[in-house]
């Protein structure tokens, strides 16, 4: 089927059998194209463009905004990961068991193993972390999200290996890295929006572009933590 020139702008009310979303006003423009704009609870969350072709196969669709929301979620990530991999490519390891004099957070030792806790409270009395504890924190919300999503969703804390030596986290982290990026690379749609995928942290509650968004953003302040912490390093007085 060919598209002829049209001015015509219609209203067309759609009708999903997925009782998950309500019945949906579509705005549609016919020529060159059809641009088809979704309003679902009065946001506008999904754009297509239907691209009318003369050949059996009929009509191609072409996703934009998925295309466009997974891209930005991509470069958002890829400048999370910048920023921490400059603050780690010159990290030795006396500056990454270092901890302030204002010390909050860090790695200890009992029993023979180094262990890591989580605080029973953010506020800000508690102390700078240490550049060693943020690490080891990466580690921890990373694997739980990738076994969790994507894994058998048993792992808990006490699995979440604690690195006694910088160069052994820095593979760690260098590792979910390039997992993570490959989850982005070969992402479909369908997981794009499906709540399935993130049970660590939102428990099922959101989106895994959600979880996507959530976790450029605890890679960035994670790495901002640690920037903060080098530059009291340097400062100090030794």
């Amino acid at each position: 089927m060919c598209l002829k020139k049209q001015t015509a702008h219609l209203i067309i009310r759609a009708v999903y059998t997925d009782t998950t979303h309500p019945i949906v006003l579509c705005s549609v423009s016919a020529y060159p194209s059809i641009i088809i704009t979704f309003n679902i609870l009065g946001e506008r969350i999904t754009f297509i463009k239907i691209c009318a072709l003369s050949t059996a196969k009929g009509m191609v669709l072409i996703m934009n905004e998925t295309k466009a929301l997974l891209n930005n979620i991509t470069f958002q990530f890829n400048i999370s990961k910048q920023l921490l991999e400059y603050h780690l490519t010159s990290l030795e390891q006396e500056e990454y068991r270092w901890c302030s004099p204002n010390a909050g957070l860090y790695l200890k030792k009992e029993a023979g193993k180094w262990v890591a806790d989580l605080p029973e409270s953010e506020a800000y009395h508690i102390g700078t972390p240490s550049i060693a504890w943020t690490l080891w924190h990466i580690t921890f919300w990373w694997e739980m999200v990738l076994d969790h999503s994507f894994g058998e969703g048993t792992l808990t804390k006490s699995d979440i290996k604690v690195h006694e030596n910088v160069a052994s986290v820095k593979t760690a982290i260098h590792s979910l890295i390039v997992k993570w990026e490959e989850i982005l690379a070969n992402l479909k749609e369908e997981e794009l929006y499906s709540k399935a995928y993130t049970a660590f942290p939102f428990n099922n509650e959101v989106a895994f572009h959600h979880l996507a968004s959530w976790l450029n953003l605890e890679l960035m302040k994670n790495a901002a933590e640690i920037g903060y912490v080098r530059f009291e390093y340097a400062s100090a007085e030794k």
